[in-house]
């Protein structure tokens, strides 16, 4: 009798009983319903739903409804401890969507997980009871509104109702939560995989005796960690292409392309003219050491990494970095007539801003007209040099070189220019004739014939530099006699030299641009691509 004077088992609301069932029936109606089930995709219908989920809780304590055990939360995850940090209700939006939506597959870095059946069979139940208190509360509102034809739910409907739909959320909370847990894990074995085989790496390379160590077991280890970088990108760089075929021959070659690099300077060869191939090769170097830096560092804060592993930004940062620099390598430094090439290139370029000197203004600002100019570099320097380029430019526009094969044997086919870069190719040799012998004789004769082919190129490039407006100053130093012929051939050839880069630069964009941008990152010494801004970076998840 005591406590049903109290009102703890009383039939009858108390005041502050009634006004919580009232704001909380008042709140469902606002609830935005799509199909019969509620919507929380869009914004209002997700605050709509929170609002409601924190009246929910606010009645149970009103009617002083003891929660249902939630114990097993200590044994979440320390994200999900964040989440839920004690034993009180704590309804939240995400739970309830998954009982609605009730996927039994969901898709996690490409692959498929399921849940249980179990799991299922409690969200349909918490949605059962759920439906059961939307009923009482459509009750409750039309009670309101026709007082005389409808009768309200009473005090122990309501209660058996909410302690039963409690029940239900805490049974499918745990189950889902712990099965959510061990998918996130499963998940993220990709990583976890990288960071053993990076472990074992450095053991193998702390036993080695000397500093290059190669052993068989060190190679082994190395490829697969490579591997599960590849891997890892496929799944997690959604702002490049994802490549997973790129793989530790690039790292090899890499490094062998720095050792040569180290003998050449030895040999007293110039360092400009092989500072493209070590910017390249120390690019792949650097973007692996910076992955394994990444794998060390992680591997002390794995339950910080999304399980969604495209959504962590330091992870997909050192892939961007990774794939950029490899995939370049695997185009160029792996091919030795490219790379010799863009070495040429680079070399020749860094000379021009010797001879003109605004073009180093141009580099550095990354003015629009240097990418105007490289193309026309790049097509004098092939004319000066064809066998030197032609691998370049043919892998560029295929369809103007022919490949003859006289000997029926693959590796000694020939690679010719078409007709039309032919009448480009005779263009610069009579311009180049013409510039040859407009040099005006000095003090102390006829200049030599290589001194006469140095001036001539010279001429060339401070045109392609000072454009059609300081022509006439490229030209004043020409032999009075002879300058209007020689400036009639060199206009005409760079007409021409309009024309072909015009098609070099759109035949295959994608290709050109890589190319450039590995000009003016040798140019500038600057790094041309976002993804290399991870190195040296503050460590992030």
């Amino acid at each position: 009798m005591l406590r049903k004077l109290l009102g703890k088992d009383s039939d009858y609301l108390s005041a502050a009983e009634e006004v919580a069932i009232e704001r909380l029936a008042a709140m469902h109606r606002r609830l935005i319903t799509d199909g019969g089930r509620v919507n929380t995709k869009s914004e209002a219908g997700y605050q709509a739903c929170a609002m409601f989920l924190d009246g929910l809780e606010a009645t149970a304590r009103a009617m002083r409804l003891d929660p249902a055990p939630r114990a097993y939360r200590v044994a979440f995850t320390i994200n999900y401890r964040a989440l839920f940090p004690d034993e009180a209700r704590n309804y939240r939006v995400d739970v309830l969507e998954a009982s609605v939506e009730q996927y039994a597959v969901i898709w996690v870095n490409g692959d498929k997980f399921e849940f249980s059946a179990e799991a299922m069979r409690r969200a349909e139940a918490l949605q059962r009871t759920w439906s059961e208190m939307a009923q009482l509360l459509e009750r409750w509102n039309q009670a309101a509104e026709q007082r005389r034809t409808a009768s309200r739910p009473s005090r122990n409907e309501l209660r058996g109702t909410l302690v039963a739909l409690d029940w239900a959320w805490a049974s499918f909370e745990h189950k889902y939560i712990v099965e959510l847990i061990e998918i996130e894990e499963k998940a993220r074995r990709l990583i976890v995989q990288a960071i053993e085989h990076e472990r074992c790496l450095q053991l193998l390379q702390g036993q080695a005796a000397d500093a290059t160590p190669a052993t068989h077991d060190f190679k082994e280890e190395r490829k697969r960690l490579v591997q599960c970088i590849a891997r890892l990108n496929s799944v997690a760089n959604f702002r490049r292409k994802g490549r997973d075929d790129l793989g530790v021959d690039v790292l090899d070659d890499a490094t062998m392309a720095l050792r040569r690099c180290d003998e050449a300077e030895d040999g007293g060869e110039s360092s400009e003219a092989i500072s493209a191939a070590r910017i390249l090769a120390t690019d792949v170097i650097e973007s692996f050491v910076s992955m394994c830096d990444y794998l060390k560092e992680v591997e002390r804060c794995l339950e910080r990494v999304d399980p969604h592993l495209c959504n962590n930004a330091g992870l997909v940062s050192r892939l961007v970095d990774w794939e950029e620099s490899w995939e370049v390598a695997s185009r160029y430094v792996q091919h030795e007539k490219l790379l010799s090439a863009v070495c040429d290139l680079v070399a020749e370029l860094r000379a021009a801003q010797r001879v003109a000197p605004a073009m180093s203004n141009m580099v550095e600002e990354c003015d629009v007209e240097v990418f105007m100019m490289i193309p026309r570099i790049v097509w004098l320097r092939f004319a000066a040099a064809p066998s030197k380029h032609m691998a370049l430019l043919h892998s560029m526009l295929p369809h103007r070189f022919l490949e003859t094969d006289s000997s029926g044997n693959d590796a000694e086919k020939q690679v010719q220019v078409d007709v039309e870069l032919t009448v480009f190719l005779d263009k610069f040799k009579h311009a180049k004739e013409l510039l040859v012998g407009a040099q005006p004789v000095g003090a102390v004769g006829v200049p030599s014939a290589a001194a006469a082919e140095t001036a001539a190129w010279e001429i060339l490039v401070r045109r392609v530099v000072a454009g059609a407006e300081g022509r006439e100053e490229v030209y004043a130093r020409l032999a009075p006699s002879m300058r209007e012929g020689a400036q009639a051939a060199v206009e005409d050839l760079m007409l021409e030299c309009e024309k072909w880069s015009i098609e070099l630069a759109r035949h295959c964009p994608e290709d050109w641009n890589q190319c450039t941008s590995i000009l003016m990152r040798c140019l500038s010494g600057r790094s041309s691509g976002e993804g290399s801004k991870a190195r040296g970076q503050a460590f992030r998840v």
